[in-house]
């Protein structure tokens, strides 16, 4: 499984990274049988969000580090380096940039975007 990551480097400059997460086989439901399971990650917090058809959120850092995980719409971020990235249902994003320009994002076409945000510890 992958998910994007949008973080900051030294210079307050924004950058995409695609992480991979390793699944390894455990118990998770017993006694259902086993399912493939990454590392859990601590939550301090857990929202769902949505972004009205023609939002637009200019250049900021993200007030936290958060995973987004999109279930309807189409999302479209860029980071100071010009790259820009569309996220649909089923993506999974974790935005770090808490510091420097940030990133900029807006709702592409005419739905609603709606996302689970699971937000981290500080």
């Amino acid at each position: 499984m992958n998910y994007v990551r949008i973080h900051a480097d030294d210079a307050g400059g924004t950058h995409y990274q695609d992480v991979e997460v390793e699944l390894m086989s455990r118990d998770f439901a017993p006694p259902a049988p086993p399912l493939f399971v990454g590392q859990v990650t601590p939550a301090s917090g857990f929202t769902f969000v949505r972004f009205p058809a023609g939002w637009e959120g200019d250049w900021h850092p993200t007030p936290r580090r958060q995973f987004f995980i999109f279930l309807a719409g189409t999302l479209e971020s860029e980071t100071s380096d010009g790259e820009r990235r569309s996220h649909h249902p089923g993506d999974v994003v974790l935005v770090e940039d808490t510091g420097g320009k940030g990133h900029r994002s807006r709702v592409v076409g005419h739905e609603d975007v709606f996302a689970a945000v699971a937000q981290l510890p500080n």
